[in-house]
């Protein structure tokens, strides 16, 4: 059996209380996900990460930590996805730059917002990702060795 976990990044940016969600199609449904994608080749995990944000958001951010790794089963379609998740604080929007086309919109979301949506997460990662930063689980970024 060939087994190949995707290896994706997300990122998790909070400002005075609120979170940078997507919003995309996925399965012809409008869902919430953090700022995330797959990492490309030659490409490092935080700059995976950076690139991400920026073609989702339009927002750029610095990279604050690692908030963790985590390991995610689609029940849907059965892949597995390494989800290595950092957590960032917001720079500066530059609208100009437009937004993926996947992505439909952003949005700022308190966690209680987030949380009474369940029906609109990409994943339970989403809200997982979230109560970890809250939890003040996180590591320095001198833990991802490119």
């Amino acid at each position: 059996m060939d087994w190949n976990p995707h290896i994706t990044v997300a990122t998790v940016i909070e400002d005075q209380g609120r979170f940078l969600f997507v919003e995309e199609f996925k399965a012809d449904h409008l869902v919430l996900n953090q700022p995330a994608g797959h990492l490309e080749a030659n490409e490092s995990l935080r700059d995976a990460a950076l690139r991400e944000t920026r073609e989702e958001t339009a927002w750029e951010v610095e990279l604050t930590g690692l908030l963790g790794i985590y390991l995610y089963t689609a029940p849907s379609n059965g892949v597995t996805y390494q989800r290595v998740c950092f957590t960032a604080r917001p720079l500066r929007h530059n609208p100009q730059l437009g937004l993926d086309p996947d992505i439909s919109s952003i949005t700022w979301l308190t966690r209680d917002e987030l949380a009474a949506q369940p029906e609109r997460w990409r994943s339970e990662l989403v809200l997982r990702c979230v109560d970890d930063y809250l939890a003040g689980i996180h590591g320095p970024l001198e833990l991802v060795r490119d």
